[in-house]
């Protein structure tokens, strides 16, 4: 059963942000909030060494100040929401990884290091997000703005998640839409020839008209599902990067896939999710392609 949101709690001011993002969106899709502080070994010690009971308990009462800051944090910030705490021993990827796949979404903030926990920094994110069971927010400020969710629309099974995701936001934020295709020739797939006789793959302006078909496609069914969010369509002939980097300037949040249709295979994240995640001026949140994230997360709907 997914029915709460995760958020990762290291005690730095960047996972405060996150626990705060956290909050607001448990309680407006009605759903607990989960703090989970990943336990370190100090001063890298291997974990089967012994440690003396007094640097136990340590480690073990700065672990819990930590859960309890967050806990008091989001009751502030959200006062009617469940919140449980865990503290884990491990690495963040792992076990934050592993608590996605009973979670909603999981929320981490880009980065900040303390003592006597592993830093949620701005590697670590990316390797949650790339192994996570659920979409993956990686906040970079708490405080509410009033522009648009930003969506990386690219025709993909995990683009075609992340369409969902991104209305989901925008209807429980209030928020609009701004559904962003970019392409190039040479992330494109070419349509065949109308002509066979024709020395080029398409005519003239085809291209672009394929790809505006895509846009339309990936958003068929939204405007019924979501009736009160408004949709703007862009469909830009240039990089996809910097087109989404461009757009997050004045956005509450940027919704992608975590890989196009372009990618390798095999690959966990594609480059245009990791340029977003270091680059973007906003939160961003990475959605899978996965079938936990098709039936689960959109439960609000």
């Amino acid at each position: 059963m997914r029915a709460n949101v995760t958020v990762g709690a290291d005690g730095s001011a960047s996972s405060l942000d996150a626990v705060v993002w956290a909050a607001r969106d448990a309680e407006a899709r009605s759903l607990a909030l989960r703090v989970v502080h990943v336990l370190a070994r100090p001063l890298g010690l291997p974990l089967d060494a012994a440690l003396p009971r007094t640097v136990r308990e340590y480690v073990r009462e700065a672990a819990d100040a930590v859960v309890q800051e967050a806990a008091d944090r989001a009751r502030d910030e959200a006062p009617g929401i469940e919140i449980s705490t865990l503290v884990l021993p491990g690495e963040p990827v792992g076990v934050l990884s592993a608590q996605s796949r009973t979670a909603e979404a999981v929320v981490v903030g880009h980065g900040g290091p303390t003592p006597f926990a592993r830093p949620l920094s701005g590697g670590t994110a990316l390797g949650i997000v790339a192994r996570a069971a659920c979409p993956v927010v990686v906040v970079r400020r708490a405080e509410a703005s009033a522009g648009p969710v930003v969506l990386g629309v690219d025709g993909s099974p995990a683009g075609a998640a992340a369409v969902r995701f991104a209305f989901d936001q925008a209807s429980v934020q209030g928020a609009r839409v701004i559904a962003l295709h970019a392409w190039t020739t040479w992330n494109a797939p070419l349509p065949p020839p109308q002509d066979p006789s024709e020395a080029y793959a398409c005519a003239p302006g085809v291209l672009a008209s394929e790809e505006e078909r895509l846009l339309a496609e990936a958003l068929a069914g939204m405007r019924t599902r979501y009736p009160d969010v408004k949709v703007e369509r862009r469909n830009i002939h240039g990089p996809t990067r910097q087109a989404l980097i461009e757009a997050s300037r004045d956005a509450r949040l940027m919704v992608v896939g975590s890989r196009g249709r372009g990618g390798f295979a095999g690959l966990l994240l594609g480059s245009v999710s990791q340029a977003v995640l270091q680059h973007a001026h906003c939160s961003v949140a990475v959605v899978g392609g996965t079938a936990a994230t098709d039936t689960a997360v959109w439960k609000s709907k």
